[in-house]
Order: C-alpha cells, then structure tokens, then sequence
C-alpha cells in the first residue's frame, strides 16, 4: 500500500513569464473544446433511433393482454422471450428509451421473437415536477384506457406518441398535457369514442394509482435503480448504455 508523501519544506512556486502561461491557458482551452465537442457528437449519434422508418406494432396477430396489476402485455401466441419496460411518462430517459429502441421492438414483437410487458410507474418526484402536478398519474390512466378498450396495434402507437419527444413534457416544464391532449392522442393512434371518454372523465385514475404504486414495488424488488428499467428474462440489462440489447435477444 502506498504511503502519502509528507514533506516539511514549505513549496514556494517560481515564477512563469505571462506569455507562456496564455499560451498554456489557451491550449487547455481547446483541448476541453475538443473534448466537448466529441462528447456531445457522440451523445447525438447514439441517440439515433434503430430500425428507424419501421414505426410501431403493425401485425394484427399481436395480441395485447392485460396481466394483473394493470401489467399490458404485446406478444404473438407463445412469443418469447419476456422482455419488462418500467417507465415514468414524465421520465426523460424513458422517452430517450423509445425514441431509440421503439421502433426496433416493435419488430421483435411483430415477428413473435420477443413478449413485451410494459409497467407504466408513478414517480412522486417525476409527478410533482409536471405544471400540474399530476401529468404521470393521469398519463397512466389514460393508457390504462387504452389497453382496456383497445388492440395491440392502437396501444402500441399511443405508447409511442406518450413517449415522443413531440408530446413527452419536460421535467419542470411551464406546461404539460391536459387529459383533452391525452385523448386526442388516443384518437389519433386509433382509438375509438369510449376509449377517450374513458380519459376524459378520468375513469380509470382510482385503478391507475393503485397499478402504479404495484409497478413501484416490482421496479424495487427486480433491482432496477430506477425509470426505464429493462429485464430480459427477469433479468436487468443496461438498456441506456447497451445499444445492442434488443439486438442480441435470441
């Protein structure tokens, strides 16, 4: 084990011509300006959606499923394997999730190589930072609307279209969306007159709730640190970090 070096002679700096240490100055500065400037090249290319152009579920043998504890399951008959999304609608990072990886699991669904069990989650602290205060819990309830009334196809677009970056609020935002805004996105992902009803009357928020606090605890006891949280299998995978991850499933 190394030793802190001690020494009891008091350093005392020399001296350094000025002209020398601007040019030192100015070098540092660029060498950071490059540095940033590959960094944040490098965040925007791996943000490029995969399998870009495909869009969302389109096989009408996808069925949707709503498992117990308002779980929604889009799989073809015996589709495996089980893949589990725990999401926020106010997190950022789950909508990065579906701009990049969406469109490339909706083909896995649609080719029966993947079930996908989406756990929509109420984050206090994500709700709290909404204008309203409550975006996440009514966003819940509205696709606990959705997957009440409709298909695998309808849920799949309305999921995409609460996670994109046009419609997805921003964490402490001057606005959000109103339940008029969350059922006319149902509509214009298929869904039809009770669907949005349901969202508008704010049916489903009692059920919702109790759904969400469910998917907080199994988001807890699967060992996820938080929003998105991705199993494959039951187990977690990095699927922020790992851009592969849909990829090598099978």
């Amino acid at each position: 084990m190394s030793q802190k070096r001690t020494s009891s002679a008091k350093y005392t700096p020399q001296p350094t011509s000025s002209t020398s240490t601007y040019v030192l100055a100015a070098v540092a500065v660029l060498v950071v300006a490059v540095v940033v400037v590959v960094a944040v090249m490098w965040q925007r290319g791996s943000d490029t959606p995969r399998n870009d152009g495909y869009g969302t579920v389109k096989n009408s043998n996808v069925e949707l499923t709503v498992l117990p504890d308002g779980v929604v399951q889009l799989a073809v008959a015996n589709a495996a394997p089980v893949v589990d999304l725990f999401e926020d609608p106010m997190c950022p990072f789950c909508g990065d999730l579906e701009v990049k990886h969406g469109q490339e699991l909706a083909q896995k669904i649609d080719d029966g190589a993947v079930a996908v069990r989406y756990h929509l989650v109420v984050l206090p602290q994500l709700d709290a930072s909404s204008a309203s205060g409550s975006y996440s819990s009514r966003a819940v309830a509205a696709s606990h609307c959705v997957a009440a009334s409709e298909n695998a196809i309808v849920y799949s677009a309305f999921h995409a279209g609460l996670f994109g970056t046009e419609f997805q609020p921003e964490e402490n935002g001057d606005s959000d969306r109103t339940d008029t805004e969350l059922a006319d996105l149902a509509q214009k992902s298929g869904a039809g007159e009770a669907t949005t009803q349901c969202i508008l009357s704010g049916a489903m928020t009692d059920v919702a709730a109790a759904d969400a606090a469910s998917a907080r605890e199994a988001l807890s006891a699967a060992g996820a640190a938080g929003t998105p949280g991705v199993l494959v299998d039951g187990q977690v995978v990095d699927a922020l970090r790992d851009s592969s991850w849909i990829e090598s499933i099978g």
